[in-house]
């Protein structure tokens, strides 16, 4: 391009060229379908889901709005060939295009039936189709709880056959059976029966879980995972029924019971009336049958065990005679031990006459006198006994006594204090002492013994333990 025309283009920033391919772009590419396999799936916290759609060739980025997420009838998963429906555009913050999704549909059957396996080994992987954790139906429920849609003829046909089996009690949860929002409806309605009683509802003894047939994508959100999650772990036993015979969902393998048609899910549900009537009138007439036979057959054991019995007076005979002669020998036994108390009676009598009293008494007296002389020479002899023993210890007592040492002439010193001075030099020059001899207590003072002062005619003939030294 020569100088001169240069300055005749367009200039724009960098904003305004990505919103004109933007603009572009969308103008050409309305609404386009794109079939490709799921990558890089990634699901946003702000809700919105971020993934690619790849072939052998290409990849082209996608993205699904949080309003749009809400309403799709697959939900994304990786490894998914699937054909999105939206619009292309533009992202100018890092200058590529992108597919806008509205809507994501399976790309063909045997995708369907591939993510249907896959989910399935998941699935069955976590135990959810585990026959040991399935439940017993109960023989006659007086509850029974069904989700199906309120219109369709499926419970038109349960509510038929339980009137014909067995009319019981039930409680209809009206839900849509295909769409967009079926699964969480289903799955709301299982959770709200599984925490009945409420507003005065019963809980149901049993669950079904119903639909008519249709395609196998009329029946997805039957295979959905949070219904099957929800069948698991619901407390009351369930029966699924949905489709016909050859139809075959997720919940079939999570559910307690599985039925081929709604009206056979019925049938599982109670049993048939008039058989039970009549099982019953069997019951009670073999019952009869045997009560009858049973008392025959003691009446006649009766009646032979009779004919063998002696008769009433020859049976009584013997014991009769007992008992008389036991009768005759109890009178003369209680004359006999009668006639030996009172003799009894007299000998003691005899002993309880006056003048034996007397005797009986002076010769007690006498021996209280012996006792009481013998108490008061043993009384004296034993204090002769103590007192000696007394003086014994008195003597030994002023044997070891110090008062006997200070008769002898000897003193105790004791210092301000109060404290023994046992030698010399325990004792201060000039030191107040207490000499105590055996007639009293005399103050003293301590002096050096190089200058001894002259003895006082109050302490002569006297001695001390330190004599010499002190004074």
């Amino acid at each position: 391009m020569s100088e001169a025309a240069r300055p005749n283009l367009p200039e724009f920033s960098v904003t305004e060229l990505s919103a004109a391919l933007k603009r572009t772009v969308e103008d050409a590419f309305p609404f386009v379908r794109v079939r490709g396999e799921i990558s890089g799936l990634k699901f946003h916290s702000s809700g919105h889901v971020y993934f690619d759609l790849k072939d052998e060739k290409s990849v082209l980025n996608a993205i699904i709005w949080k309003g749009t997420v809400r309403g799709l009838k697959v939900r994304p998963e990786s490894g998914l060939e699937v054909v999105c429906t939206g619009r292309v555009s533009t992202y100018g913050g890092s200058s590529r295009y992108q597919l806008v999704v509205e809507q994501v549909e399976l790309a063909g059957l045997g995708a369907l039936m591939a993510m249907l396996e896959e989910r399935k080994r998941k699935l069955a992987a976590e135990g959810l189709f585990d026959t040991n954790r399935k439940k017993a139906l109960p023989f006659l429920p007086e509850v029974i709880g069904v989700v199906t849609s309120p219109t369709g003829a499926v419970i038109r046909d349960i509510m038929h056959r339980l009137d014909d089996r067995f009319p019981r009690r039930v409680l209809l949860w009206p839900v849509t059976v295909q769409g967009e929002k079926a699964a969480a409806e289903i799955v709301i309605a299982i959770r709200g029966f599984a925490a009945f009683p409420v507003a005065g509802l019963p809980r149901p003894d049993v669950l079904i879980v119903a639909r008519g047939g249709g395609s196998l994508e009329d029946l997805m959100p039957f295979n959905d995972e949070a219904v099957v999650r929800a069948v698991a772990a619901c407390p009351i036993p369930v029966i699924s029924a949905v489709g016909h015979e050859t139809d075959t969902t997720l919940i079939d393998f999570a559910a307690d019971r599985r039925a081929p048609t709604p009206t056979a899910a019925a049938e599982m549900a109670v049993p048939v009336r008039t058989e039970l009537v009549a099982q019953t009138l069997d019951f009670e007439r073999r019952m009869v049958r045997c009560f009858g036979r049973s008392m025959e057959d003691r009446h006649q054991s009766l009646r032979q065990l009779a004919r063998i019995l002696p008769r009433a007076d020859q049976l009584f005979a013997q014991p009769r005679q007992r008992l008389d002669a036991a009768a005759e020998r109890l009178g003369h036994g209680l004359r006999r031990n009668l006639e030996a108390h009172r003799r009894a009676f007299i000998g003691i009598a005899a002993q309880l006459r006056p003048s034996g009293l007397k005797n009986r008494l002076s010769a007690c007296l006498e021996r209280a006198k012996a006792l009481a002389l013998r108490l008061e020479r043993c009384y004296g002899a034993r204090l002769n006994e103590a007192r000696g023993e007394l003086e014994g210890l008195l003597r030994v007592l002023d044997s070891v006594s110090h008062q006997a040492v200070l008769a002898r002439g000897f003193a105790v010193v004791r210092g301000a204090d109060g404290r023994l001075r046992r030698n010399a030099a325990a004792v201060v020059h000039g030191e107040a002492l207490l000499l105590t001899f055996t007639d009293g207590s005399v103050p003293a003072l301590a002096v050096d013994g190089s200058h001894p002062p002259a003895p006082k005619s109050r302490s002569s003939g006297r001695k001390t333990g330190n004599q010499g030294d002190l004074f």
